[in-house]
């Protein structure tokens, strides 16, 4: 698994964390339904570009003949 994806990984799992920390405490159930899947949505956006912007600089190989 490249790097990418265990960062990512990561992020899932911390996002899954603060979600269940949420419902414990009753935050999510006076947000409602909606929000929450759009807040976890975002969440997993951002998550995406930080994985992707850390993967690692991109460079080109020259092949000589």
């Amino acid at each position: 698994m490249k790097w990418t994806g265990v960062y990512f990984l990561g992020y899932v799992i911390l996002i899954g964390g603060l979600v269940a920390a949420l419902a414990k405490a009753g935050v999510l159930s006076t947000v409602g339904p909606a929000w929450t899947a759009i807040g976890i949505v975002i969440a997993l956006g951002f998550g995406v570009m930080i994985a992707v912007s850390r993967s690692g600089k991109k460079e080109s190989i020259e092949i000589e003949r």
